[in-house]
């Protein structure tokens, strides 16, 4: 009886599905060019017989370049998409692994949402993301993701630095949940937004001195893509809340990867360049405007595909890039 009840379990366990390990790893070395003209594929072909993902497209010229993702070679992903052959029969082992990072670095990015104007909502498909900076305010950057930085220890720049004026408008790029609200002695006054899926930890500093967040910002609240979460300035590194240690106003833009709930805080996180996904949102920026009652969006915005709109529109989602 011992040996049968033996047997069974341990054919249990060679039945029993393998857990994979979370992705530990990704170097993001796609080039502006390539997003955009992915992006432009996947939106032109959303109405389309043949839907063809940006993600697919990237996925496929990565495979293929070792991540390099040259325009030439989305190019080419792009067309031998449009034939028979699946992403997995055109690359190989590869792609499982590309397309699972892109999707977790580019998941939220492209889908339905709709922007309200004139008192009616007006569907819409294409970047529903934003850039950080509201839109008619002038910055400058460039990529400086893997700079040396030496306050408190030697370390890599984990973010691309965004210049501008002190107390400009700074959105959610991507909608989701406040996850941190507060001081930090290395980003000054920061926020942290998780997206829905979880994916992404979104990470904003170097918020201005004294009126760092947007009125009635708190920890566990859900935001839009292109909500007012805070206004640029120069705080941080310093022990001192409120201190302005920092010499040029800009905001410390970051994207983490999270595949595990064990890599949201460790020794190993995943944090990617984002400069070239800066210039890619910079298509789309959201628009905030200051009233006699507070700031606040000048078209009202809803991602379709979190939250569909109240009432049944007869009007189909058109490819666009929205406001």
């Amino acid at each position: 009886m011992k040996r049968l009840l033996f047997a069974l379990l341990l054919l249990a366990c060679f039945l029993l599905p393998v857990s994979a390990e979370p992705i530990k790893w990704v170097d993001f070395d796609v080039p502006y060019e390539s997003l955009k003209y992915a992006m432009d594929v996947d939106i032109q072909s959303y109405d389309r017989e043949k839907h063809i993902s940006w993600i697919d497209i990237l996925a496929v010229a990565a495979c293929r370049t070792g991540g390099k993702c040259g325009l030439e070679s989305v190019k080419k992903a792009a067309a031998d998409l449009k034939g028979d052959k699946s992403p997995q029969e055109l690359t190989g082992k590869y792609f499982d692994y590309y397309h699972e990072a892109y999707s977790a670095v580019l998941g939220g990015f492209l889908g339905s949402y709709a922007i309200e104007k004139d008192g009616a909502w007006v569907p819409t498909y294409g970047l529903k993301v934003f850039s950080p900076i509201a839109a008619g305010y002038y910055y400058t950057h460039y990529d400086d993701f893997g700079a040396s930085r030496s306050y408190g220890f030697k370390r890599k720049h984990l973010g691309n630095d965004m210049m501008g004026s002190q107390g400009t408008p700074i959105v959610a790029v991507e909608g989701g949940t406040v996850e941190a609200l507060g001081w930090n002695r290395y980003g000054g006054w920061r926020v942290g937004i998780r997206s829905h899926d979880k994916k992404r930890y979104y990470y904003y500093a170097h918020l201005k001195k004294d009126q760092p967040f947007a009125p009635g910002l708190e920890v566990g609240m859900q935001v839009n893509a292109g909500d007012l979460i805070g206004f640029m300035g120069r705080t941080g590194y310093s022990d001192t809340e409120n201190t302005n240690n920092i010499d040029v106003n800009h905001l410390h833009f970051g994207m983490q990867l999270i595949f595990d709930e064990s890599q949201k805080e460790c020794n190993s996180e995943i944090w990617i360049d984002v400069y070239q996904i800066n210039r890619l949102l910079s298509l789309h920026r959201s628009s905030i405007q200051k009233t006699e009652t507070g700031w606040q969006r000048l078209y009202p915005y809803r991602d379709l595909d979190v939250s569909p709109l109240p009432e049944p529109s007869e009007a189909s989602p058109e490819p666009g890039s929205g406001y």
